[in-house]
């Protein structure tokens, strides 16, 4: 016989379901009663003329953050009009969700409650229904405000946040689906996810993949290679051909510091690496050591001269050509465009032609990254990492996650600890948690030089490894690539490289998907689309207006750019390296391995 407080018994699941319902109603009065003045509050609201906004309660459902989001508002005000018929329009579809809540199918087009339960569950689809217009009209009044386009972006962004930590489903008194498993399961489900939580609160990050599937070196970064040279920031990997002839000029794949190499060489069948390799290009990687406190005071510059500039004379020297390619990922592009202006001042020409994949070069327009980065915010960085220090792991992995709360935080939340899931393997999703450090003065240089004051486009603007950067001195063929749903680099962004670059030979390419999955397209697997055009007029808009279509990868399209620069062919060496610079271990290396301590979820 069971006991009666064990979790597979009948009174304690009785029990539970009976505290599920009186949280869930205290959850609908928490949520609705604010978001449904009486009428006489409402003709109060509308004949009001006092300094107080009528809309100021909507912003207390959001507590402390939602005090401190209204108290942000300053200066910004919401045209009379506009307000009257956001809350007409509010009230209208508050009185429909009250007479009709035996008709809640509208919910399901939102995936989190997407099942028939929420509908057939009348507290929880009410709750979901209710969460949903109250989440449409934040939104809509935030779009209202007037004001300076960067508060507005920080207004909508938090009451996003807001949207996304409160869904019901994000709760187990609510979450119907959640609630059947356990019941299902006799309670197991709630054990393992307790079991779930506690590991995660160990590794300080929410897991998104089963992670015990993967391991760098066994499964993930497989082509075969060997590092043919190592310095305090970076290993140099050379990769061994597949075909009987290379291209005579190398090629060099440059990734962000802020994520590791193997982005670009997850499994065999989706490697941009092993493609490079397969398509006859003798090719490198550049893979970044992760950084630790002997790093904590590398800069911009150590990272472009002791980094990428380094990294290029290397291959040069292992493959005895006069030039190389270059391609620049994210991060990567930025600190590739600045080694090639240092490169033109000192009139070294080094490269033949360069890819930039998804990376700004002009700060104007950063997406949702630069909405919170002000002059105070830097100032701050600056003085936290004014003798050094590391910006950890974790504050990187957090700050990307949530750009895109539902589908990278709260989803995992639901089905790891709510339901008790063990998320499916996913290599990119790996890769994802396995972040890096940066050096603070490095992080906090950027931060100002590029996002704050966007002095890296700005001709002898800014001084890097004692040269002034000027992008208009690089004149070399170009091949430029950005993402049409990238949330880090939005596609606008990315075009605007086109103009930065004015003194180069173009070519601008835009992919379906975002910031990793628009990149890491393989040919032979013939997803999405691309659009090309030939010609490259001054803003995105114009250009996508004689654009053309493309089903499949990009890859095909920048593939056969990237052959023209080759060269001609020559016989594939036979070794790693040279006589100087022999190989120092298999591919992948040690720096790629190292793991990097995250905070406390």
């Amino acid at each position: 016989m069971s006991h009666p407080f064990m979790p597979n018994s009948p009174e304690w699941l009785q029990s539970l379901q009976t505290a599920w319902a009186q949280a869930a109603e205290q959850w609908r009065q928490t949520m609705t009663v604010p978001f449904f003045p009486t009428q006489s509050a409402q003709d109060d609201a509308t004949a009001s003329t006092s300094s107080t906004p009528p809309y100021q309660d909507l912003f207390a459902i959001m507590g402390t953050a939602g005090k401190a989001l209204y108290d942000s508002l300053g200066n910004m005000r919401l045209d009379p009009d506009r307000l009257k018929e956001l809350q007409q329009q509010y009230t209208q579809e508050t009185l429909a969700l009250w007479q009709n809540q035996d008709k809640l199918s509208d919910i399901a087009r939102d995936r989190r409650f997407a099942s028939n339960l929420w509908q057939q569950q009348p507290v929880a689809g009410f709750a979901a229904a209710t969460h949903l217009l109250n989440s449409r009209f934040l939104l809509a009044l935030a779009d209202a405000l007037e004001g300076d386009a960067q508060t507005r972006g920080r207004v909508r962004f938090a009451i996003e946040q807001w949207s996304a930590a409160a869904a019901p489903s994000n709760f187990l008194s609510l979450n119907v689906d959640a609630q059947k498993k356990a019941l299902d399961t006799q309670g197991e489900s709630i054990a393992r996810g307790m079991q779930n939580l506690l590991a995660d609160v160990k590794k300080g990050r929410v897991s998104m993949t089963d992670e015990s599937q993967f391991e760098v070196g066994r499964n993930l970064a497989l082509t075969e290679g060997a590092v043919v040279f190592e310095n305090e920031i970076f290993q140099l990997i050379e990769y061994k051909p597949l075909t009987p002839k290379v291209h005579e000029r190398p090629f060099l794949m440059i990734p962000a510091c802020i994520n590791k190499y193997y982005i670009l060489d997850l499994q065999p069948d989706n490697s941009m690496v092993r493609f490079a390799v397969e398509e006859g290009h003798h090719t490198f990687v550049l893979s970044w050591r992760n950084p630790d406190a002997e790093m904590a005071h590398m800069t911009w510059d150590d990272y472009i001269e002791r980094g990428i500039i380094t990294a290029m004379q290397k291959v040069l020297e292992a493959s005895g050509a006069k030039k190389l390619n270059v391609l620049g990922f994210c991060v990567g592009g930025t600190m590739l465009a600045t080694a090639l202006a240092v490169l033109a001042a000192r009139k070294q020409p080094l490269v033949h032609s360069a890819t930039f994949l998804t990376c700004l070069l002009d700060f104007s327009d950063p997406g949702v990254l630069g909405l919170f980065i002000d002059e105070n915010f830097v100032r701050w960085r600056e003085m936290q990492f004014a003798n050094g220090g590391l910006l950890p792991a974790g504050d990187l992995l957090n700050t990307f996650s949530f750009l895109r709360p539902n589908e990278l935080v709260w989803n995992y939340v639901v089905d790891n600890y709510l339901k008790g899931e063990t998320p499916r393997p996913f290599d990119l999703l790996y890769w994802n948690g396995d972040s890096t450090n940066l050096p603070g003065p490095w992080y906090a240089w950027y931060l100002r030089n590029a996002y704050l004051e966007n002095k890296l486009m700005q001709p002898n603007a800014t001084v890097v490894c004692g040269e002034k950067i000027d992008f208009g001195r690089i004149k070399l063929p170009v091949y430029l690539y950005g993402s049409r749903e990238d949330h880090i680099v939005p596609i606008e962004g990315a075009y605007a490289s086109v103009n930065v670059l004015s003194a180069c030979n173009k070519r601008f390419v835009m992919g379906a998907s975002g910031h990793i999955a628009g990149v890491i397209n393989p040919l032979k697997k013939n997803k999405r689309s691309y659009w090309s055009n030939d010609d490259l007029p001054a803003t995105l808009p114009e250009w996508l207006a004689g654009a053309t279509e493309h089903p499949g990868s990009w890859w095909a399209d920048w593939s056969q750019w990237l052959g023209k620069q080759g060269g001609r062919l020559i016989a594939a060496p036979k070794r790693y390296g040279n006589a100087k610079l022999k190989p120092i271990e298999p591919a992948p290396g040690r720096y790629v391995k190292a793991l990097a301590q995250t905070r406390n979820i």
